[in-house]
């Protein structure tokens, strides 16, 4: 489960890095600056674009680097352009590349925790289920909201990227 949630994560990002091509296209075509997009923000209560998009990479890698005791990427979150914000999900996805089912035996047993839960934990597999996935589709889906209210011609279809059909 871990694994493949995982690779699923990992196609997630690499259709945000669509996603980015095109935001850039879409400032060429009306004429501004394409780097405006990181300082979106749909409500001013939330992250503004950038963070989404740094929130959802670091919830993918810490995810995995969790889940199977491995050290996860540091990334300063000093985006400041497009192209740096495709850097940064294009380390992510590499990171994630680098891992196999093998690597997440035994992971929903394992003791997670953060600063922020105040010296609580929880279980590889509730950590998982109940925080990371929701938690990266959140900040996901919020960077894709931004970039359609921001008149970026995306869709259903580039938010869920290429399917698994085949013939029955």
């Amino acid at each position: 489960m871990y694994y493949e949630m995982l690779s699923q994560m990992k196609k997630m990002l690499s259709q945000l890095d669509t996603w980015l091509d095109a935001a850039a296209a879409h400032a060429k075509a009306k004429s501004f600056e394409p780097d405006v997009f990181l300082g979106l923000r749909l409500s001013p209560d939330q992250f503004a674009f950038a963070r989404q998009v740094q929130a959802a990479c670091d919830t993918a890698k810490v995810a995995a680097a969790r889940l199977s005791g491995k050290e996860a990427p540091s990334h300063p979150d000093t985006e400041k352009t497009l192209d740096d914000l495709h850097a940064r999900v294009r380390s992510v996805v590499a990171y994630l590349d680098g891992f196999t089912a093998r690597d997440f035996e035994g992971a929903g047993a394992r003791v997670v925790t953060q600063p922020r839960w105040e010296g609580k934990v929880m279980s590889g597999a509730d950590y998982f289920v109940e925080h990371a996935v929701p938690n990266f589709f959140f900040h996901l889906t919020h960077a894709y909201a931004i970039l359609r209210h921001g008149g970026v011609n995306v869709g259903k279809r580039d938010y869920l990227g290429a399917l698994s059909l085949r013939a029955p």
